[in-house]
């Protein structure tokens, strides 16, 4: 017959193991997830309406942090790039005035172009930039001279800089007043909303028709 105290030991062994199995299970999956945020994509929740009626408030984004290359952390070393990014695209950056926010707009202006804006019209290099997606919901034109909203520059746009606005033209905060975002601001392009809902969370209503949609 096996000794009591044997069992007792095979069943303590086969506890700790599977306590080993789930730590390292746990451990693996943490890793994995840090891999992913950091390097693949990452999730970002619309807060404001400066991007209305592109991405409305509630809508929930997965953010493509490769495509324009991935920061290696604690260096200035990028990998895994695409592309850089172009005009049009709809781009999640650190805000320049204080790196702990992030914003989302839509780049206009790269490296070198010239970026005009008359009566709420956008001129880039000299001809009308016409974004379809753009929108106006105040007919007001503000003088230039009162703030940048509606008439602002001709600004050139730095060496590795990029100038952004929201596609709600009249109700964004974006590169008409605090001008450019740098290229190392930059944390990568949304490309799809995975989920979205309007309301309080205790009172929310699912736009499913928003779920799974691309965003261009």
């Amino acid at each position: 017959m096996t000794d009591q105290s044997e069992v007792q030991q095979a069943e303590e062994l086969k506890k700790k193991s599977l306590w080993r199995e789930y730590t390292e299970s746990i451990i693996i999956a943490v890793l994995l997830a840090l891999v992913i945020r950091t390097f693949v994509v990452q999730a970002f929740k619309i807060p404001s309406g400066s991007m209305e009626d592109t991405l409305l408030i509630g809508d929930h984004l997965l953010v493509s942090k490769f495509i324009y290359g991935t920061k290696i952390p604690f260096t200035d070393k990028q990998i895994i790039k695409l592309r850089d990014p172009k005009r049009g695209d709809v781009v999640v950056f650190e805000y320049p005035e204080d790196p702990r926010k992030d914003f989302i707009k839509r780049v206009i202006g790269e490296p070198g172009d010239v970026v005009e804006g008359k009566e709420k019209k956008v001129f880039v290099n000299g001809k009308l930039y016409e974004n379809p997606h753009e929108v106006h919901k105040e007919l007001e034109i503000i003088p230039k001279e009162q703030n940048p909203r509606d008439t602002f520059g001709p600004v050139i746009v730095p060496e590795n800089s990029y100038f952004v606005m929201g596609d709600n033209r009249d109700r964004s905060y974006d590169s008409r007043f605090w001008k450019f975002v740098r290229r190392d601001q930059l944390k990568g392009l949304a490309f799809i909303k995975y989920w979205s809902i309007e309301g309080p969370w205790y009172k929310f209503n699912i736009r499913w028709r928003n779920i799974g949609r691309l965003i261009n």
